[in-house]
């Protein structure tokens, strides 16, 4: 018998998670049946979405996420002993996943790792996955950005934030980047190339931005919603178009009681704005195409991919509280 051990859930989040609204709970697994994996895990994803899913379900629940892991025992000819998955088993150590199945949550089935051309096993969850696929798409299918347009991109310094930037320059456009720390504005610029990087924090987000696009925004990501949304869209040219990835900035407030910000439809009437949401499953028949572009675009050094690691089982929970801090720059992930 193999001894696992999980992250479950026990109490719905206030504000920042606590570490008491987590157990973790060891447990033995099951003798593989046919069909089942074994399946060590080597890296977790830490991203915002399971703060903003927390109320998704019943309590106590199996934090969710995804990983890759390394699968030890099989009794399934197409998942190998020595071969590498992608699951969405969560915040877990070890797992038997029965291959056939479609995870409870969101629907997501394990599958073997993809060929990423050497890179890192890490980045089938960020660059070259899912997160890869919503800077993407999200950028190239819904706000389809023409060479010399201006684009600004809020969260820019995360995982898809950063990635959004720099297609945005291969793409000829100009890029205005928003973050929290001045780190965070060092790297945009002096490594990512952004044109322009700003601390939200720091300065008057309206003046910054009308200095930074003189002529007015055309394309705008949005990863974190709030009052600088509102102030970004207000200086949209017409017909410009916004990408609603995230609204980060109130993941942690009560839901019931959300700060208010400028309302945003006189601009969207006025200027003929194009908004809209992305989940990028919508584009599931097309991910290679994404994926091949984003290797290749890796490996050549047109992109830049950055992950911010934390060590240990025992410290997937101090990783989680400072993705919604803002510590990270890039991915946050832990390896196990």
């Amino acid at each position: 018998m193999v001894k696992a051990r999980k992250y479950v859930v026990r109490k719905y989040f206030e504000g920042m998670p606590k570490r008491d609204d987590f157990e973790i709970v060891e447990y033995e697994l099951p003798s593989l049946q046919n069909g089942e994996i074994l399946v060590k895990t080597e890296w977790v994803s830490i991203e915002p979405y399971q703060r903003a899913y927390n109320r998704k379900f019943p309590i106590p629940f199996k934090q969710f996420s995804f990983q890759v892991g390394l699968v030890e025992d099989s009794k399934d000819p197409q998942f190998p002993i020595g071969s590498r998955v992608i699951s969405d088993e969560g915040w877990c150590d070890y797992s038997v996943i029965k291959t056939g199945d479609c995870d409870s949550k969101f629907g997501f089935q394990v599958s073997l790792l993809p060929d990423l051309k050497g890179l890192p096993p890490s980045f089938a969850f960020g660059a070259v996955g899912y997160l890869g696929a919503t800077a993407y798409f999200g950028l190239l299918e819904i706000c389809k950005p023409k060479s010399g347009e201006t684009i600004v991109v809020t969260g820019a310094a995360g995982a898809v934030g950063s990635l959004v930037g720099q297609i945005a320059k291969l793409k000829g456009c100009r890029v205005i980047g928003f973050a929290g720390s001045d780190e965070k504005i060092e790297w945009l610029e002096k490594e990512l190339g952004f044109d322009v990087a700003l601390n939200y924090k720091k300065v008057d987000i309206r003046k910054e931005l009308l200095q930074a696009a003189p002529n007015g925004v055309d394309c705008f990501f949005d990863n974190v919603g709030g009052e600088i949304s509102s102030i970004i869209m207000n200086q949209m040219n017409e017909f410009g178009r916004v990408c609603v990835c995230g609204s980060i900035s109130v993941y942690n407030e009560d839901y019931t009681n959300l700060p208010k910000a400028t309302m945003t439809q006189f601009d969207i009437v006025m200027k003929q704005l194009k908004v809209e949401g992305i989940l990028v499953p919508r584009w599931k028949s097309r991910m290679n195409e994404a994926f091949n572009d984003m290797i290749q675009w890796i490996k050549s050094g047109d992109i830049k991919v950055r992950e911010h690691v934390t060590e240990g089982f025992d410290n997937i929970y101090d990783a989680f509280v400072g993705m919604l801090a803002g510590d990270n720059i890039g991915k946050s992930v832990v390896k196990i």
